[in-house]
């Protein structure tokens, strides 16, 4: 038998990302852009649209939604999520299982994600699942925000898997981001997400493997 690709190897850790991946926190995404669309004179987007069209960060994708006003959209959905995206926070089912079973195993785990970092810290805070995370890296810590693989080089950045082989570690997400962020980054792709790709739907940035969802992920990696 022929030795195992590390794509296929076990991975020495995982960079997730959060929001539906790990969490739901849609419903406090969607009422910030709501107020904030409806105070700039926009129409509003629906659940769906909310959900189909957040991909970037805000500093990259705010400019390209409002212009000039990019900055004010910005105050403006900010302090509205900030409202109530703590008590809305849910974790998708079989996450924390996930987090706490990989870290009893012993896999170095991260976090990175294009929601501003400290909004991000403030939700693993709460979920309790900072102490288990090595990194929780959001928008606006690097220099730049997924795809660019500046963020992971950023998170990874004078610690334990800085000198890692990067096809070793798995970049697990749901979105054409994630997947194009583990291959800028030279880390092996993970979707997560309930649907397998399309035909054709990843042509740039293709997974290596798939899981439909949290608890079928580590049952492959602790073989439970």
């Amino acid at each position: 038998m022929s030795p195992r690709s590390s794509a296929e190897a076990t991975p020495v850790g995982l960079l997730f990302d959060w929001d539906n991946t790990l969490v739901d926190s849609w419903a406090a995404i969607h009422h910030a852009l709501q107020v904030t669309f409806t105070e700039l004179g926009h129409r509003p987007w629906t659940l769906d649209e909310t959900k189909a069209n957040v991909r970037k960060s805000a500093r990259e994708a705010f400019p390209e939604l409002f212009g000039a006003a990019a900055a004010r959209a910005m105050e403006i959905f900010y302090a509205t999520f900030e409202q109530d995206h703590l008590a809305s926070l849910t974790p998708l089912p079989g996450a924390h299982a996930l987090i706490e079973g990989l870290a009893a195993a012993g896999y170095r785990l991260g976090v990175i994600s294009n929601k501003q970092g400290r909004l991000l810290r403030a939700e693993a805070a709460a979920l309790g699942w900072d102490r288990h995370m090595l990194v929780v890296v959001g928008a606006n810590d690097a220099a730049h925000d997924k795809p660019d693989p500046a963020v992971v080089d950023y998170a990874l950045a004078g610690g334990p898997l800085e000198q890692a082989d990067r096809g070793r570690l798995w970049f697990v997400g749901d979105t054409d981001i994630d997947l194009a962020c583990a291959h800028n980054a030279g880390c092996t792709p993970v979707l997560l997400r309930a649907a397998a790709p399309g035909p054709g739907e990843f042509a740039d940035c293709p997974p290596s493997r798939h899981f439909p969802d949290c608890g079928a992920l580590r049952t492959y990696l602790r073989g439970d």
